[in-house]
């Protein structure tokens, strides 16, 4: 794709950036046959080509174009993230670079409505901190009658905790892991699930209380420097478990963890990504990039242990599961999972149009609500078709979203995990012959 940037435009690195993405498209639109939002709609400017052309107008242009108006901002603003089209893409595009500058540049040029300013000021202020979100969250369960329509089925029902970790320190091999900031409200059970299966497998978690959300929700609603204060925190926070330094700051004897673990594979996509995007900062640059380095969604961890010497049980329970895009698109890792669940004994249903979004896409299912329910039917009604009892995920922003539907449940797959390798160590005549001898 031809550009048309001045000389004096070239000269700010978000331009050169963009310049650089946009040449690499062919315009061919083999993106739109994948994109949610295009299929739904059918409006080229709600598909990855229309979109791009779009945010070249729009970067091209000059301070005071009346052209670019709101109009242009609500076909961004649909966009997903999903970054399917990133996976269909033969050239190579770096859509979501694009977006995320694209975006930037139209809302400080158009601006928004106070409604509007006031909904995202409000999500970035009850999501990003866990404590608040919790408290939030019980009093929406209390009074979950009174709550607006639109947001009653996204409150769940409460979660009973197990509360039960085992103690990394009788491990070798330790990890820190991400607690994030709504997983510990919305499902407090996964991140004690992840560490009982890791604990299995020889493995210490721990975290870092001083850490926090990934930064990824101040990020995608634009408050980008927010969201790069908020990766600065997490790198300090994990940076004395990374270098082998005790709490009391001299040399713990121990090498330093050997991963950073998300169960949450929105986050696990954006950590990955800190060294990119604090790549010009002077003081952050090396640590992020040693951050992004020991990043691991959890699947990554799995699929390299012997998990058959788990002696797991026989479950007769069928499942289906619904691939995150922060998965599958983001980390690459399509597959990995039911990979996972098939060599510990669990029966997988196929669910068709797998790589379609849910419509979750972090705060998308409230800033855009309607499009957002179309995408969490369809996708139920794709992952219901072959009648499994559970529908697993890797996700808590899809879980939650999906569970809202109120139809078969959605569970994240580590507790299914968790639960089938408790009853082996329980039930000993629950697992295979085959098992039963290897474990021996």
């Amino acid at each position: 794709m031809q550009t048309h940037f001045s000389e004096a435009a070239r000269t700010k690195p978000h331009i050169l950036e963009a310049d650089r993405i946009l040449r690499t498209c062919v315009h061919c639109g083999f993106c739109n046959a994948t994109c949610p939002t295009y299929q739904l709609l059918g409006d080229e400017r709600d598909g990855p080509r229309g979109r791009i052309y779009l945010m070249k107008e729009l970067l091209e242009s000059d301070e005071g174009d009346e052209q670019i108006t709101q109009e242009t901002q609500l076909h961004l603003d649909r966009c997903l993230s999903c970054r399917s089209c990133e996976t269909t893409c033969p050239s190579g595009v770096e859509y979501h670079k694009l977006l995320d500058i694209g975006r930037a540049e139209v809302d400080r040029r158009v601006g928004r409505r106070p409604s509007e300013r006031a909904m995202r000021l409000g999500l970035r202020t009850a999501l990003v901190e866990p404590g608040r979100f919790k408290a939030l969250l019980a009093l929406g369960q209390t009074f979950r009658p009174l709550v607006p329509h639109d947001l009653r089925d996204k409150i769940p029902a409460r979660v009973p905790h197990r509360q039960h970790r085992p103690d990394p320190a009788r491990h070798t091999r330790q990890m820190l892991i991400l607690e994030g900031c709504v997983q510990p409200g919305l499902a407090p059970n996964t991140n004690d699930a992840a560490a009982r299966v890791l604990d299995r497998l020889g493995i210490g978690i721990r975290s870092a209380r001083e850490a926090g959300c990934c930064g990824a929700i101040d990020f995608h609603l634009n408050a980008q420097q927010a969201g790069r204060e908020r990766m600065r925190a997490n790198i300090d926070a994990w940076w004395p478990l990374i270098e082998g330094v005790d709490e009391s700051g001299g040399e713990s004897g121990k090498a330093g963890v050997e991963a950073i673990v998300q169960t949450a594979s929105g986050c696990g996509a954006f950590v990955k990504e800190y060294g990119e995007m604090l790549a010009d900062d002077p003081e952050y640059a090396v640590k992020a990039k040693r951050v992004s380095e020991l990043a691991k969604d959890l699947v990554e961890i799995l699929r390299e242990e012997d998990l058959e010497a788990l002696g797991a049980a026989h479950s007769s329970a069928r499942l289906a599961f619904h691939c995150p895009c922060t998965l599958q698109h983001a980390q690459k890792l399509g597959g990995a999972v039911e990979s996972v669940l098939t060599r510990l004994g669990f029966s997988l249903a196929p669910v068709q149009d797998a790589h379609l979004c849910c419509g979750s896409a972090g705060t998308y299912s409230i800033t855009q609500p309607t499009l957002a329910k179309r995408l969490r039917d369809n996708k139920m009604d794709a992952l219901e078709a072959q009648s499994p009892d559970t529908i697993v995920t890797a996700n808590i922003g899809c879980q939650s979203h999906l569970n809202g539907a109120g139809r078969t449940s959605v569970r994240h797959w580590i507790e299914l995990v968790d639960e089938l390798l408790a009853t082996a160590e329980t039930d000993p005549s629950a697992i295979p012959p085959r098992q039963a001898g290897a474990r021996n």
